[in-house]
């Protein structure tokens, strides 16, 4: 899909990208959901179907914060306090633990609640807010939800469908 220019192709990359994952996350059985056996977001590491929801869960919060901090004339701190951009690995890990003793049915509801919560800000948004001018360094403000909420839903689908098949599920 081509990167998003306006707040429609935003909206619809984010429900697309959203409904191909949970289509596919709801072919994870809740008994292997949290089987730490697909590669981490940080080299070396392992997580489970549940720990990416987890890490999704995570992201998109933080694209949530980070116009809340906004709107409260703040500046946020990004990706998130005591995180660097490269750095993502641990905040990765942080993500997974956060939500370890969470169920996957309630990561998947967490997920949805997030997505949804995403739509309602950019529906909020006009496309000159969105794609007028720089938010975050050289990045629009729907560049960078597009970012983390989107683009990581693809990937996520990408890990998902390739566990799905090496469990021949």
């Amino acid at each position: 899909m081509a990167v998003p220019q306006s707040k429609v192709e935003l909206q619809e990359a984010i429900r697309s990208s959203y409904d191909k994952l949970a289509a596919d996350l709801a072919r994870v059985p809740e008994a292997m959901a949290r089987e730490a056996s697909m590669p981490g977001h940080k080299t070396g590491s392992l997580m489970s179907p549940a720990d990416l929801v987890a890490y999704l869960v995570g992201w998109d919060e933080l694209v949530l914060s980070w116009h809340a901090q906004r709107n409260e004339g703040r500046v946020p701190e990004l990706p998130a306090p005591g995180y660097s951009w490269n750095a993502l690995g641990d905040l990765a890990l942080k993500f997974y633990a956060d939500h370890a003793k969470d169920s996957s049915s309630s990561l998947l509801r967490q997920l949805e609640t997030a997505k949804t919560a995403i739509l309602e800000l950019v529906d909020g948004l006009d496309d000159a807010e969105l794609y007028g001018e720089a938010w975050y360094g050289k990045y629009t403000a729907g560049r960078m939800i597009q970012l983390n909420t989107s683009s990581p839903y693809s990937n996520a689908r990408t890990r998902v469908r390739a566990w799905l098949r090496e469990h021949g599920l």
